[in-house]
């Protein structure tokens, strides 16, 4: 029965293929791989690996933002993020809430005036800008929306990234827009200028189109 002898398979010779220096084993996740060396998280800044990072976020803008506005910072050559977010809000909430401002304002107004004193540009305007947006709202011409930006630089040292702060912030506030770091949210804040989407910060102003 010599025909139905099963063959004895050759035993895998080692070829000997050396382990270079610094491959990845099998066993190693994906994670471990891409993983920095170290993270430090403190309450103003991180740093990750031999890099150090810091963000902001916006938290007053001017009352018009012309075009190109962050033109400036984008065309900055240096290492950073920039992330923004849009989130809309219910129109007919924010009318409800543009009737009891007009209501306050008016109010004090009538206030100012029965107590002689001159009456006050700034609350005229205030006035004037509320019945307007809401004759906008009403007419669905406008829009209402919260608007998150957020800013996460980095460089090699902390002086350097003082360095940027302060070319920053100089820039921005040139245009009556003022930053401030995330203090105590610093891993927050650069998760939320990674491309997750995810907006963890949620430190938005509102604004309309």
């Amino acid at each position: 029965m010599g025909l139905f002898r099963k063959k004895q398979k050759k035993p895998i010779e080692d070829i000997g293929i050396p382990e270079t220096e610094g491959m990845i084993s099998a066993e190693m996740s994906l994670v471990d791989a891409i993983a920095p060396s170290a993270l430090q998280i403190t309450s103003n800044y991180l740093q990750i690996g031999d890099k150090f990072a810091k963000t902001f976020f916006v938290i007053t803008y001017p009352r018009f933002l012309t075009v190109n506005w962050l033109s400036p910072i984008i065309n900055l050559d240096r290492i950073f993020n920039i992330s923004m977010f849009i989130h809309p809000m219910d129109t007919g909430v924010i009318l409800k809430r543009l009737r009891r401002k007009i209501t306050q304002v008016e109010a004090q107004i009538s206030t100012e005036m029965e107590k002689g004193k001159v009456r006050d540009p700034m609350l005229e305007t205030a006035r004037a800008d509320i019945e307007n947006l809401r004759d906008r709202l009403i007419q669905g011409t406008e829009k209402f929306f919260k608007y998150a930006l957020y800013i996460t630089i980095f460089e090699d040292s902390i002086d350097k990234l003082n360095e940027v702060e302060e070319e920053i912030l100089s820039l921005m506030e040139a245009k009556m827009i003022y930053l401030r770091p995330a203090l105590f949210q610093q891993d927050m804040g650069i998760n939320s200028t990674l491309p997750l989407g995810t907006d963890e910060l949620f430190i938005a102003n509102p604004l309309n189109t």
